[in-house]
């Protein structure tokens, strides 16, 4: 298989909204995985690996590709499968996530699926808080896809920090005002409470737009006025049944929310997340994942709200 570069072909479609694009690719079975394929910068054959003593067990080893030296993780093992066996006949993809980037082995590369968030859905709740699957979609022949939550992965090795700046942990009255937080990764809302709780800030977490949407309307429907009630909503843009765009056309068109703040972010840079933050009438982007960048966000809104705008 030639080597791929699969983000710059698709650069026209980057504004579809509800669209997304997955890279499917096995693993040492018959079961076929994927991850958005914006986080994809390529996929290339197996590349030798120079092993560090006393790496993580899951980091096989190092390589320098396009002049960047990036850990390469055995993805069959990371997610609780037998590890890869001739790794040197498989693949690696390098993916970009939440500012670095890093690559991982895998068997063969089946296709580009093209579908729509709607038509994702949560992974059923019996497979447990400890899976590594955010959320699945099916093939035209029904066949299963688990698309892979690749923070929760990541998480195993390079444990993301939560600490928030000094500048930013000072200064508000604990309990004073709660954020909405939308994300289908487990590691990222625990991320992000932990960081807002730093700031004295409660969170109501909820994995994906459509819940988000469902409580909104059961709050407005007991009366209570949501743009009050939350400080401002932080979403996730990529998560199943209902995606943070999506979320965020919706409560624009309600007016009783037209002054709730809503802020998204997302582990995918461009241009594209800024023009569709504009397009849908999300207040604020910022990408994934810094402490002090999501408390600076909420400090700015804290002082906007006491300031009386």
């Amino acid at each position: 298989m030639a080597e791929q570069r699969w983000g710059s072909s698709l650069e026209s479609n980057r504004a579809a909204g509800s669209r997304l694009e997955l890279l499917l690719f096995q693993l040492e079975g018959r079961q076929l995985y994927g991850i958005n394929i914006f986080k994809v910068q390529e996929v290339i054959p197996y590349q030798p690996l120079t092993h560090l003593a006393g790496a993580h067990p899951l980091v096989k080893g190092i390589a320098t590709l396009r002049g960047i030296t990036m850990p390469i993780m055995d993805l069959s093992l990371a997610v609780g499968g037998p590890p890869l066996s001739h790794p040197e006949q498989g693949y690696i993809i390098i993916t970009e996530y939440n500012r670095s980037v890093h690559g991982f082995l895998i068997r063969r590369v089946d296709r580009i699926m093209n579908t729509q968030w709607e038509r994702v859905q949560p992974p059923p709740r019996a497979t447990g808080r400890h899976a590594f699957v955010t959320a699945i979609t099916l093939l035209e022949n029904r066949e299963i896809v688990e698309i892979l939550d690749v923070e929760k992965v990541l998480d195993q090795v390079v444990h993301a920090s939560t600490a928030v700046s000094e500048a930013y942990s000072e200064g508000v009255q604990p309990g004073a005002y709660k954020v909405l937080v939308v994300d289908d990764s487990s590691v990222a809302r625990n991320q992000i409470r932990a960081s807002l709780a730093q700031l004295g800030v409660d969170c109501t977490t909820v994995t994906d737009g459509r819940n988000a949407l469902e409580l909104i309307e059961r709050l407005q429907s007991e009366g209570v006025d949501v743009a009050r009630e939350y400080l401002m909503i932080i979403s996730d843009i990529e998560m199943p049944e209902m995606d943070g765009y999506q979320l965020t056309t919706q409560i624009r068109g309600d007016p009783r929310l037209k002054d709730l703040y809503i802020l998204l972010h997302s582990s995918i840079s461009g241009v594209f997340n800024m023009d569709m933050v504009r397009r849908t009438g999300a207040d604020k982007f910022i990408q994934k994942y810094h402490p002090d960048d999501l408390a600076q966000a909420v400090h700015e809104r804290i002082r906007h709200v006491e300031d009386g705008n």
